[in-house]
């Protein structure tokens, strides 16, 4: 079972469905419990209304700090146990090298495959720690991708020794650690599987049959990114996309566009000979394998409480490891005349995303917030390389010839969009916490520690950099 927001309402609710379907699958006492998956990788992509909401992955690898990034995913994996849940498709190993990257962007830690390696083995350890197994996605990397593969099919043509230093060392690093399972991506890679029919890696027997278990020698459990995504169903039918999948070497199927007709249409490759019963058993045994290293064949239901449920998801430590992990990524990558902080005094207007919450976070922290006329102009950014209308904001309030402040809450590329602007502030999320964060740094509450995970042309800093007071 995958979860997803549309079904999921508040944490006593979400502990009782959970309850509810291991009771139907155990119900006759001969059925295997479930794996309950969700994708709550953090920042931009979670499916919970509850629970405590950290930074995305990139403000994790701003902070350099692999204990960050295990306590992200401690106290996550701890509210996804109280709620019933036993499966996270995270964390991302993917090395972000496109600045243009459509649907990986601060999802990952980074551009630096040393950095990612570090900072998903170390949440992937720290979820089968704490019960949860990780999901460590997406194999063989998607990453320098400028197509969003939920719409499209995306053609990564990079050499295969490119594709060996720059892509393959967090998942190298995640095979040899034996992590629980790795998920597969709906990417096309021409130089490592130049096959006929154009498919992507999730039905590629070269790239999952032969690198991913033969090369690297993975014997864990390969699940495939969902299967009603455009790019994996462009030239092949629901059914015979299922059948593809097996016979590339993966074990479980997500979410295909009918379940019904996957089915069938595995059925009838076993009947035909075309699938092996020995081939299906080896998938079989590995999750069954998986469920019983984690403890889910001795799931009860009774095991899962609405009320505790309700109150783990309520930490008040919690929320203060996050708005520490949001406070040491942020990152200063321009800071002329020595703007910030901010000189006592000093009146600021705040526009664009996230105002109203930094606002508040300046406001909290001293700092007179104003409509006109400010001494200091603060424009909250996300995404501002492709939007006119953002870029236009932060170009009036330069017209008003008083210093601005930008906060890129998204990748830190805005800077390409405003190089000469008074001062940059990467805080890599657009999460509460991030954006407190901010204003704490703004304000002086916070000597900014981040440094940059990626590259970015015309900053002051490079990768691996940063600012500070």
């Amino acid at each position: 079972i995958i979860y997803f927001d549309a079904n999921l309402e508040e944490a006593g609710q979400i502990a009782e469905l959970s309850a509810g379907t291991q009771e139907l699958a155990t119900r006759t006492g001969q059925g295997v419990p479930l794996f309950i998956g969700v994708d709550q990788e953090q920042g931009m992509v979670v499916r919970l209304p509850v629970g405590t909401l950290f930074p995305d992955a990139m403000a994790v690898g701003a902070t350099g700090d692999t204990e960050l990034a295990a306590l992200r995913a401690s106290i996550t994996a701890e509210e996804l146990t109280a709620l019933g849940i036993n499966l996270n498709y995270a964390p991302v190993a993917d090395v972000n090298t496109d600045p243009n990257n459509p649907v990986i962007g601060i999802r990952s830690f980074g551009s630096d495959p040393d950095l990612v390696s570090d900072m998903a083995l170390a949440e992937a350890g720290a979820y089968a720690e704490h019960g949860v197994v990780p999901v460590v996605k997406h194999f063989p990397g998607h990453g320098d991708t400028d197509v969003d593969s939920h719409t499209g099919l995306p053609v990564i043509d990079l050499p295969r020794d490119r594709w060996e230093s720059e892509h393959l060392p967090p998942f190298r690093a995640a095979v040899e650690a034996g992590v629980d399972s790795i998920m597969t991506a709906h990417v096309l890679m021409p130089q490592l599987d130049d096959n006929e029919d154009g498919d992507p890696a999730t039905l590629s027997p070269t790239i999952i049959g032969e690198i991913l278990r033969g090369e690297l020698g993975y014997d864990g459990v390969v699940t495939t990114d969902a299967l009603n995504m455009e790019g994996v169903r462009q030239t092949h039918s629901d059914g015979e996309i299922a059948v593809r999948a097996l016979e590339a070497g993966v074990d479980q199927l997500l979410m295909p566009a009918d379940p019904a007709t996957a089915v069938s249409a595995v059925r009838s490759a076993v009947d035909e000979g075309r699938l092996t019963e020995e081939r299906v058993d080896e998938s079989v045994l590995r999750v069954l394998t998986l469920k019983e290293k984690r403890g889910v064949l001795d799931t009860e239901p009774s095991d899962i409480d609405p009320e505790e449920a309700a109150a783990a998801v309520e930490v008040p430590e919690h929320e203060e490891a996050a708005q520490n992990v949001a406070e040491a990524s942020v990152t200063l990558v321009r800071n002329e005349g020595d703007l910030l902080p901010l000189a006592e005094d000093t009146n600021v207007s705040v526009r664009g995303e996230g105002a109203t919450t930094i606002e508040g976070g300046l406001a909290d922290a001293g700092v007179g917030v104003t409509e006109a006329p400010a001494d200091v102009v603060v424009v909250g950014t996300n995404g501002a390389r492709g939007s006119a209308e953002q870029r236009a904001l932060v170009e009036s309030a330069r017209e008003q010839g008083v210093p601005v402040v930008v906060v890129a809450q998204g990748g830190p590329y805005d800077l390409e969009a405003f190089p000469d602007v008074d001062a940059f502030i990467a805080v890599y999320s657009n999460v509460e916490v991030s954006l407190v964060a901010a204003a704490k740094v703004i304000a002086g509450q916070v000597n900014p520690s981040g440094t940059l995970p990626v590259d970015i042309p015309g900053a002051d800093v490079e990768a691996g950099a940063g600012l500070r007071f």
